[in-house]
């Protein structure tokens, strides 16, 4: 096992057992119970009680579809810094709310540094995305700032490990 697999494993509390459901679980969500018990190497029973403790300790915290936004007609994907003033809770509360209510938005993520959230939005193109930054961001009193960069492509790292320690246990 490896040390940066090791530290993860102290500071949450998940044993490597559990390591191995969670990444099996985000590589695929759909997998059966008799799936996830072959690939750990242990019986069904002890496979769905490992499920439902991540469920209950907020571990594993839903089981989601991963969407390809090009085929809902919406290909164009962006992150928007946005800085916010005044600075206070009410204020980013908000502008939380406002931006969660929008169909664009797929995820805010609240940060420090020198903006204040960053927005993850899809779009239809270009034209879009412009009205988007500047018909709803731009008309809120406490959006001071934003900056948009578009993704050309994106790509997703889960918990530590890899498909390969999933198939060296399913093989042991």
């Amino acid at each position: 096992m490896s040390n940066n697999i090791r530290h993860f494993e102290l500071e949450s509390n998940l044993d490597e057992l559990d390591l191995l459901l969670v990444r099996a679980l985000q590589e695929n969500a759909r997998r059966s119970n008799k799936e996830l018990a072959s690939l750990a190497g242990i019986a069904q029973s002890t496979c769905s009680e490992r499920i439902r403790s991540l469920v209950s300790r907020g571990v594993l915290t839903g089981f989601h579809a991963a969407v390809d936004y090009r085929l809902l007609g919406r290909p164009m994907e962006a992150i928007i810094a946005v800085r916010l003033r005044p600075q206070s809770r009410e204020v980013v509360e908000a502008f939380r709310s406002f931006v969660l209510s929008l169909p664009e938005t797929l995820t805010l993520y609240e940060v420090t540094g020198p903006n204040d959230c960053l927005l993850h939005v899809a779009v239809r193109n270009m034209h879009e995305l412009r009205g988007f930054i500047l018909d709803q961001l731009t008309q809120r009193p406490e959006v001071a700032q934003v900056q948009t960069s578009t993704i050309y492509e994106r790509t997703s790292k889960h918990v530590p490990g890899t498909s390969a320690s999933l198939a060296r246990r399913s093989r042991s």
